[in-house]
Parts: structure tokens; sequence; C-alpha cells
């Protein structure tokens, strides 16, 4: 059996990573929060607003998810070992499922008890609840643009990200149903910003969720596979390419492995045919690690994905 392992540190395309995501960024945006929460908690609770505790509680998870995004960020650059062949980079995308699928409960839970308040309205202090709406639009404001350019190169990040702009549209809503309280006195205002707010995160947790669970389950990364084959197979000597396996560490890192179906030749010659392979598969697919196992006549199936 003949094995070729290649290892890229180009990863696939992560040209720009979290790294800059400095610990005193993460300070200021992580006390940024839990200063929100904990004011939004007092003002929900003075003045009966449930928009304002629905703010409190995303915010609240805004503060854990982005010190536990940050946390998974540094367990992932920790190197390979014994214990971790693939290394550490999983713990972002577990990180990234936590976050997203808590947000989803908290989204259900919320409109849940937005329905309530509509049955039966409850006394809201519009006052209060503009002063507060607004200190928690400033700094979630502040938070959103922290973070903004890292949420585009990690799920992870993009995860904390979406707790942080749904806060941010979250305090408008607030904001705009203060006044609409305050000078109408139309107290369904409240959970109906309350239903709005939580639609949006549900959505875009749901397809943070659904992508981390699509890495966890290993489901294959969007390849061109009929035209990998035949890219494959228009190399000399290569008879057939077969028993593929493609998957992904995290959304940036793919591997790929392979039975190849050569004509019987010298060890020397097969490692150009893996050369020809890994430079085909790194530059025209974004694929980063390469496992390819040489055969000549050996496996009784020549299908494509059968193992």
């Amino acid at each position: 059996m003949n094995e070729h392992h290649h290892h890229n540190h180009w990863e696939g395309g992560h040209t720009h990573d979290v790294s800059s995501l400095s610990g005193k960024k993460i300070f200021w945006v992580t006390l940024l929060n839990a200063t929100i929460t904990i004011a939004e908690i007092i003002g929900g609770l003075l003045s009966g607003s449930l928009a304002l505790l629905s703010d409190a509680m995303h915010n609240l998870s805004d503060t854990i998810a982005i010190a536990l995004s940050y946390f998974a960020f540094k367990i992932a650059e920790k190197p390979k070992d014994a214990k971790r062949t693939y290394g550490y980079k999983r713990a972002e995308i577990l990180s990234a499922f936590i976050n997203a699928s808590v947000l989803i409960v908290l989204s259900v839970l919320l409109m849940i008890e937005a329905f309530k308040r509509f049955i039966s309205p409850e006394s809201i202090n519009g006052n209060l609840m503009i002063i507060v709406a607004f200190i928690g639009l400033m700094a979630n404001l502040v938070s959103v643009l922290l973070l903004e350019k890292d949420s585009h190169a990690s799920l992870n990040i993009k995860a904390s990200y979406l707790h942080l702009l749904g806060d941010t549209l979250s305090s408008v809503g607030v904001l705009a149903g203060g006044i609409a309280i305050k000078i109408w006195g139309v107290l369904w205002i409240d959970p109906l910003v309350t239903i709005a707010i939580s639609l949006f995160i549900l959505k875009e947790a749901w397809n943070v969720t659904r992508k981390t669970v699509d890495i966890l389950m290993q489901a294959s990364p969007g390849l061109d596979y009929e035209r990998i084959k035949k890219d494959v197979e228009a190399i000399e000597h290569v008879k057939n390419i077969h028993h593929v396996h493609a998957w992904m560490i995290n959304e940036n890192t793919i591997h790929f492995e392979a039975h190849l179906d050569l004509s019987d030749m010298l060890l020397s010659e097969v490692q150009l045919i893996y050369a020809q392979i890994e430079k085909l598969l790194k530059e025209n697919y974004g694929v980063s690690h390469i496992t390819l196992q040489a055969e000549v006549d050996a496996c009784c199936s020549k299908n494509f994905f059968n193992a």
C-alpha cells in the first residue's frame, strides 16, 4: 500500500484569520455586553417591557458566546498531537454549533412569551424603556463594529457576531417600540418587536447550525466530483479513481482521500502522479489535505464513493 500525505499551511484560503481578535478587543466587547445585560434586566423588570428582557437574554448569551468563541479560537490554535492527529480546529465549529443552538432555543422561548403578551398585555413604562434601549443600542453598535471584519473569516466568530447583530436590531426595535408606547400607548408593539427580532435571529442561527452540523457529520464539501473524476482520470497511467472520501475539519479545511487504479510502475513514477493530482486538487478545487492510495487491480469495486 502506497500512501502519500501532504499538509498545506494555506488551509483552503484562510488568508484572514481571527488572530486579529486581540485580548483587548474581546475584553471590551464582553464588558460592554455584560453591562448592557445588567442594565436591561433591571430596566425590563422596572418598566415591564418584554422586549427589553428579550434583549437582556440575548445580551447575556452574547457575553457567554463571545467568551466561548475566543476560548474555542485559542484551542483551535493548538498544534496536532498524538491525542488529536487532526488538530483542534473542530473546537471552533463546536463553539459555533453551541452558540447558534442556544440562539434558536432563546428565540423560540421569547416568541412563546410574546404570544402570551398579545393575549394579556401588561403595562409598560415607555420612558425607561426608551432610555435603556438607547444605551443598549449604542453599546451593541460598538460591539458589532469591533467584530464585523472577523465574522467573514470564521463560522465561530460569525455565530457570536450574529448574537450582537441581532441585539443591535433588537435595540432599534425596542427603542422604536418604546417611542410608540410613549406616544400612542399601544402595548402590543412590545411583543410584536420581540417576535420580529426572534424570527430574524432564528433564520440566521439556523443557517449557522445547519453548516456546523454538516461539518460535524463529515458531510461532503461542495466539490464538483464529476469534474474531479474526469480531470484525475485524464492524467496518464490513471485508469480509475474510486473509494473517494471528502470532509471538512472546519469551514476552510477540506480533506480528500481516494484509491487510484494505476498501470504497474515504479514507486518513483507513482510519486510523480501523486504530485500532479495534489497540484490539481489544491489549485482547482481548494483541497487542503490529500491522501492517495495506489493500486494495481486490487479493488473489486471501482465505484467513485464506495468504501
